[in-house]
């Protein structure tokens, strides 16, 4: 059955061409996940926070490594897009940016970020889901971002409101955390906001 419009951004705009680095400002860098980034990728998700807000647990470097190729995987797939956060200088890890859940036909993906504890509190977070949104509306054409975070996860709500992502409402008991289902706020931006 065809669709009445065409594609928002056409199959093929992301496979087709390499994943690209892409500069945040104020030394900050998103650029492709490497080989060598398992060994913090799994320090990382050490941390108790990361366990508080996040599904996922990394239980060696070896699993790190192996996120990192499906993360590559993903990009040709067209599936997900995923960046390390890193000092522009020193190529130290800061953190993760990703489009999640992108339907290039649809036009919309949804924005996923964590930060190292010692990258906290510094902007790191908004800077990159800000460059991020920035590629994702004028290199790629997508039109709609969406951002969730758990309700009682007030960081991450900075975080969104301060990369221009507003908030739409309240998606009750939405996510399975170890600790219970969690209330999600969802947050938006659309091109052009």
């Amino acid at each position: 059955m065809p669709y009445l419009n065409s594609p928002v951004v056409p199959a093929g705009t992301l496979a087709r061409v390499p994943q690209p680095a892409l500069p945040a400002g104020d030394g900050l860098l998103l650029r492709p996940w490497r080989a060598e980034d398992a060994p913090a990728v799994h320090a990382a998700f050490q941390d108790p926070l990361m366990h508080q807000w996040h599904i996922s647990a990394c239980d060696s470097e070896e699993e790190a490594a192996g996120w990192i190729a499906e993360w590559h995987r993903q990009w040709t797939d067209e599936r997900k897009a995923q960046w390390a956060v890193v000092d522009a200088d020193g190529d130290g890890l800061l953190g993760r940016v990703a489009l999640r859940e992108i339907v290039l036909g649809d036009g919309v993906a949804e924005v996923a970020y964590w930060t190292v504890a010692r990258a906290r509190g510094r902007g790191v977070a908004v800077r990159a889901v800000t460059a991020l949104s920035r590629w994702a509306f004028e290199e790629i054409g997508l039109h709609r971002l969406e951002l969730s975070h758990a309700v009682a996860n007030e960081a991450s709500c900075r975080v969104a409101l301060k990369a221009g992502f507003a908030p739409e409402g309240t998606k009750r008991s939405a996510l399975l955390h170890p600790d219970g289902w969690h209330d999600m706020h969802l947050h938006a931006r659309v091109r052009g906001d």
